[in-house]
């Protein structure tokens, strides 16, 4: 799993950690062995899917399971975090990165640049809107109007959806507000 992916925990309807994943897992896990009654709800904030994790055993063992090992020296330049893995290309493909003033490596990494700045905004907008339904069916399903604030949600009606999710928790409606950058304290 990423170290850099950020968490979002809910206990019931109320939002209960929120931060990367040591800080969330360290909450949740104080919460559990605490015999805490109700069962914690972990999304990932990114992709809006509802996460479970292994909580046996220390917390120490419980990110040993979850955090990467550090990464192994292999082929490319991993002190600038280049790291070196196959691609296949046709073979009009080859014969044009050949005759690029560059080196391939260096041609691809340019041509993926360009493409994933030309795509960002584009890119970012779409997944935040399904992020936000990812969690909104996970946690927010048994709710008053939550078919037509779904609906809402999926034709970008934001004056709808925030008609029918006015009324709620308000943890549910800002964290689903601020995943589609919408605000948080709506």
């Amino acid at each position: 799993m990423e170290t850099n992916k950020t968490l979002t925990a809910f206990i019931g309807h109320k939002l209960f950690a929120s931060g990367d994943i040591a800080e969330v897992l360290a909450a949740v896990k104080q919460y559990c062995d605490g015999k805490g009654t109700e069962q914690p709800l972990i999304f990932d904030d990114k992709t809006g899917k509802q996460i479970d994790f292994d909580l046996r055993g220390t917390l120490a063992e419980v990110l040993e399971r979850v955090l990467p090992e550090a990464p192994k020296s292999g082929p490319g330049r991993p002190k600038i975090g280049v790291t070196g893995k196959e691609i296949t290309l046709m073979p009009r493909h080859w014969e044009w990165l050949e005759v690029q003033p560059q080196k391939a490596s260096g041609t691809i990494r340019r041509l993926v640049e360009t493409a994933m700045k030309n795509e960002c905004n584009a890119g970012e907008a779409r997944r935040r809107h399904e992020a936000a339904g990812k969690f909104m069916w996970s946690i927010a399903g048994n709710l008053d109007g939550f078919e037509e604030a779904s609906r809402a949600l999926y034709a970008r009606n934001w004056g709808t959806l925030e008609k029918y999710t006015a009324s709620w928790p308000k943890d549910i409606k800002t964290h689903l507000m601020k995943m589609l950058d919408r605000g948080g304290d709506k």
